[in-house]
């Protein structure tokens, strides 16, 4: 899979633990593929040694361990990302693509886990994590709030994945707004209830707004690319209205949305990129967490790889289900 990507250059190969250090401290590489279940010396050790004979190299573990106590053990090492084998098909290009501009990649199977600053935790000074972004329309800007991304395989996975964000957010006190089709509106409201929200009176207080994709993409576009000044108006109106509805000490907001995958389905991906940059400047200006939803049916990897790899690039996190 790796050698078809012209982009990449494999190196060289190990059998066992200790071959894997000897071959990275004398390659240098890039990128390590590490797996746990070694011979000689176990993955996690040995990604511990390559941390201090090659510690410029990324490390992304690709094991069939699927627990996720081990998983916090090897990114406690310091590595960039963890794949579970029996994922690798559909996972391990977009955790290679994301590990090469700075992120991290954790497998979807482990969404909700908070693995956080494990990545940083033996990691030697000066090459802790840090989050990369690709140029957008603010140069320079890093993005310091959540802004992710979640590439769904169907109407099940796409509508646990909005229960989670939104119902964790509204249980926090936190407002929350949705932008999404009107059949996944409706059907994200039971969803929610079940989740043991009361969601009639989280609409009375405004702390839950729903609306129309396609309506709040109509609202900012010119010429087929969002316009900034329309869209950060009108982000600015929603925002400070459900803010003023949150509680606690520093009032947040939650957005969750799938205003992009209209436009890539109309062919529009430079619209869609364009579009996540500004999300950016949202998820800093207003200190909210971003939530970008989209349908991996959507998507022709071959035929749109470029414009499929510049939105991963343009979110703090990417996950699949």
């Amino acid at each position: 899979m790796l050698q078809k990507q012209p982009e990449l250059q494999v190196v060289g190969e190990a059998s066992d633990g200790l071959e894997a250090v000897l071959k990275a401290q004398e390659l240098q590489p890039d990128l390590i593929l590490l797996d746990i279940g070694l011979p000689k010396l176990d993955g996690i050790e040995a990604a511990r040694r390559i941390r201090k004979v090659s510690p410029k190299s990324k490390i992304l573990f690709v094991s069939q361990e699927s627990s996720a106590d081990l998983v916090h053990e090897a990114l406690r090492t310091g590595a960039e990302g963890y794949v579970v084998k029996t994922d690798a098909r559909r996972e391990l290009l977009a955790a290679v693509n994301a590990i090469l501009r700075g992120k991290r990649f954790v497998g979807s199977r482990f969404a909700g886990l908070d693995f956080s600053g494990d990545a940083d935790a033996r990691a030697p000074e000066g090459i802790r994590s840090s989050k990369v972004v690709a140029p957008s329309l603010h140069q320079g800007m890093q993005i310091t709030r959540r802004h992710e991304a979640g590439f769904y395989s169907d109407d099940r996975c796409f509508l646990e994945g909005l229960t989670r964000f939104i119902g964790a957010a509204l249980k926090s006190g936190y407002a929350a707004i949705v932008v999404a089709t009107e059949s996944h509106r409706e059907a994200l409201v039971p969803r929610l209830q079940a989740y043991g929200l009361d969601i009639g009176a989280a609409i009375e207080q405004g702390r839950y707004l729903a609306l129309d994709a396609a309506q709040a993409v109509s609202t900012f576009m010119v010429n087929n690319l969002p316009d900034p000044a329309r869209f950060l108006e009108v982000a600015d109106n929603l925002i400070t209205a459900a803010a003023k509805s949150a509680t606690g000490e520093h009032r947040r907001v939650a957005l969750c949305g799938e205003c992009d995958p209209p436009l890539w389905t109309l062919g529009n991906g430079e619209a869609a990129i364009q579009l996540e940059q500004l999300w950016n400047v949202i998820s800093v200006r207003y200190d909210v967490d971003v939530l970008c939803a989209y349908p991996l049916s959507i998507f022709n990897y071959d035929q749109g790889k470029h414009i499929f790899q510049r939105i991963c690039a343009e979110h703090s996190s990417v996950y699949f289900r």
